[in-house]
Parts: C-alpha cells; structure tokens; sequence
C-alpha cells in the first residue's frame, strides 16, 4: 500500500459529452476525500488534433446520416480481441503525448473513461508499471474495453459484470459499480424558478434531451402532440445546438406548456423538476436518469452502443424504445394512464440504480492501492473484492 497522497491521471475522449463528465465526476469524488492532484487528459486531442477533429465529425455524422454504417462496425469489432493488428493501430495513437505526459506529472495510477488503451504498449515499450483501471460508460461491452494489463473494471450492473467475466476477465477485477455522474445526482434540489415558473402542477412534465449536441432527430415531431395534449407539458433542453433552440422557440415558444433551453449545467435540478424522459440512449444519460428515477422513452437509437443501452434497459422493464414519433406519444400516454404502469416502472428502475457510483469507485481504488490516515475509505458495492495481492 502507498501511504502518499496519490496523483491520478484520467484519460479521456470528447466524442459525445459523456466520457468527460465521467472524467469530471470521478474527478470531484476525489477532491472530495481531500486528493487534487488528478489530471484530466483527452489525449487524441492532445497529441493529434487534426485527426481528433476528422474523427469526431466522421462520429458525429454517422449518427445523423449514416447510423446503419456505424453500428455495423461497432457490431462487428464487437468481440475485437487486444492482440490483432486492428487493436494495435486504434491503441497506438498518441503515445509520444501520452509518455510526455507520464514523464511531467508521475501519476500513480492511470484511469480510462475511452477506450483508448495506449497504456499497455505504452509499459510494454518502456518497462512502465503502473495500475490501470477502465471504468465503462455504457450499459454494453465493447472489446475495445478489454485488455489483460487493465487491474481492474467498473461496469454499470451485474449483468455487465457477468458478461466482462464470461469474455474472460477474472472474476475478482471487475466491480458492478454503475457509471460515475455528478454527486448532485444523490441530492434533493430545492425547485429551481427557471424550470418551474411555467409548470402546471396538474400536467406531467416530459423532459426532452436531444443530447449534448442536439443531434437527436424527429423532436419537433415529438413535440407537436405532446403540447397539443391537454395531459402534458414540454420542457426541452437543445444542448450546444443553438439552432434547433431557436427554431424550437420561434415553432412552440407562446405555447403555455413548453419551455426551451440550450446547454443545460444544472441537468440534476432540471430532471427533479419532470416525471419522465425522451432522449438519446447515452450511458451518462441514461444513468443520471436512473439517478433521478425518470423513466425513459428512447426514440430511434442509433445502432452500435446506444442501441444496445436501449435495448438492455427495455429488456430490464424501465426503459421504452420507439422508432415513430406516434408510437413513442403512445407510449408516454400508456405510461400515465394507470398508476399501476408507473409504480411498476418505479420500483423497477430502484433495482438497476447504483446510488454513489463515482465515490464507489473512488473508495475502491483506494482501498485497492492507496491507504493513508486522512482518507477513511469504504467501499459500497455488491461484488466481493479480493485484496490486490490476489490479482
């Protein structure tokens, strides 16, 4: 065990929003036991810009316009196993950076919320030993996930859990500890005006999230019956789409029953305020979702990931999946017609919650490799842990 104070680097991804707030959460939970030397590194970013660029706007336009193509090679590197020459290439990129900035900041110990393991070519190369830890932000296991270096997995459920072990990761390092969100997830927010001066106590609110670049599609088709129902009110949040919240405002915007916004901070107040909501099957998502106990009405999940975090949570009773905007206002009216569906939803999201997963986390890789006086740690999960020494 290390009696220091530990440096921590955690390596990330800024395709989507959701691999930085892991980051960010993980990052707070942290600073909260009293340890801020973590540093947050998106390395294709950092060390290949350009390509970084052309990626991610290849990522964001298979979503709007080519989804089938994408999820067909998510699909079929599915099961991609560390050795092969494909791997080696995707875990290759941004090295040089990488040791450069092994080299500045000596971190104790190297957390992936992307699965880009450049770390274990990276200690191969150099004689390196540092622990590694992959914390998966989705509801579905890629291989790009899985290499024999990694110490330890946190994954979203048991489920998760059984699968990592089934593809042959030791039973003993993968913990079901939910994906990490914001700590204000886990308290109760006082009403915030700038959401509820409009409400009517009498209307559910739907909450919509068309996701951190507002790429959804279909929402002004979703809207449309939602507000001209007398049962409903819309409140929806357009992300960093400044046009989609403009035509939104100009379409909806002297409707009594719709309020819009564009990038939202205070998202855990926000879902406080509603009773349910339409969005994109993302794992951060769909998590703080979980935190805040809304059920979900996932429209037209694109193939790949989010399907599959669709498809998993539908399966589980707590999420519904539409492809048509008819079938999803159904759907959401279904819902609300009998307080029986929504106890039922209700008391099958508590089953899936993981209240706390970042400090969960965090408490772990403490207790796995660090101990000192001034951070009592516990861990909170329901997987048995073997001690370091057993790995």
């Amino acid at each position: 065990m290390n009696s220091k104070s530990p440096k921590i680097m955690v390596l990330y991804a800024s395709y989507g929003d959701g691999h930085y707030q892991a980051s960010k959460a993980i990052e707070a939970s942290f600073h909260q036991k009293g340890i801020h030397h973590v540093i947050l590194l998106d390395l294709m970013a950092m060390a290949h810009p350009v390509i970084n660029g052309l990626t991610k706007f290849v990522y964001m336009q298979s979503f709007r316009t080519l989804p089938a193509v994408y999820g067909w090679v998510y699909n079929i590197t599915k099961d991609m196993q560390p050795d092969t020459p494909f791997s080696n290439i995707l875990h290759s990129f941004g090295m040089r950076k990488l040791a450069q900035m092994i080299t500045d900041h000596e971190p104790d110990l190297i957390i992936h919320t992307f699965p880009q393991l450049v770390m274990p070519k990276l200690m191969k190369k150099t004689g390196l030993s540092l622990p590694l830890v992959n914390i998966v932000t989705d509801f579905d296991l890629h291989g790009r996930w899985i290499h024999p270096e990694v110490d330890r997995y946190y994954v979203a459920t048991e489920d998760l859990r059984n699968e990592a072990v089934s593809r042959g990761i030791p039973e003993h390092r993968v913990l079901a500890s939910g994906i990490p969100i914001k700590p204000d997830f886990e308290q109760t927010h006082e009403p915030d005006p700038r959401f509820t001066s409009k409400l009517d106590s009498r209307k559910k609110t739907v909450l919509l999230m068309a996701g951190a670049y507002g790429v959804m599609q279909g929402i002004r088709d979703m809207i449309q019956p939602l507000v001209d129902s007398e049962e409903f009110q819309v409140i929806a949040a357009c992300g960093k789409n400044t046009e989609l919240q403009r035509i939104l405002q100009e379409q909806y915007g002297d409707r009594p029953n719709f309020q819009v916004f564009g990038f939202v901070n205070e998202v855990a107040r926000l879902m406080q305020t509603c009773d349910c909501i339409i969005t994109k099957p993302g794992g951060i998502t769909l998590s703080e979702s979980l935190a805040s106990r809304l059920p979900m009405f996932l429209y037209r999940p694109v193939p790949g990931q989010e399907l599959n975090n669709a498809l998993y949570l539908e399966s589980k009773g707590i999420a519904s999946v539409a492809y048509t905007p008819s079938a999803l206002v159904h759907q959401v009216k279904e819902l609300f017609a009998a307080e029986d569906n929504l106890l039922q939803r209700q008391e099958r999201i508590e089953l899936l919650r993981r209240p706390n997963s970042a400090d969960v986390i965090v408490n772990d890789i403490l207790e796995q490799w660090f101990s000192t006086e001034e951070t009592p740690v516990s861990v909170t999960a329901d997987a048995e842990l073997a001690p370091m020494g057993a790995i």
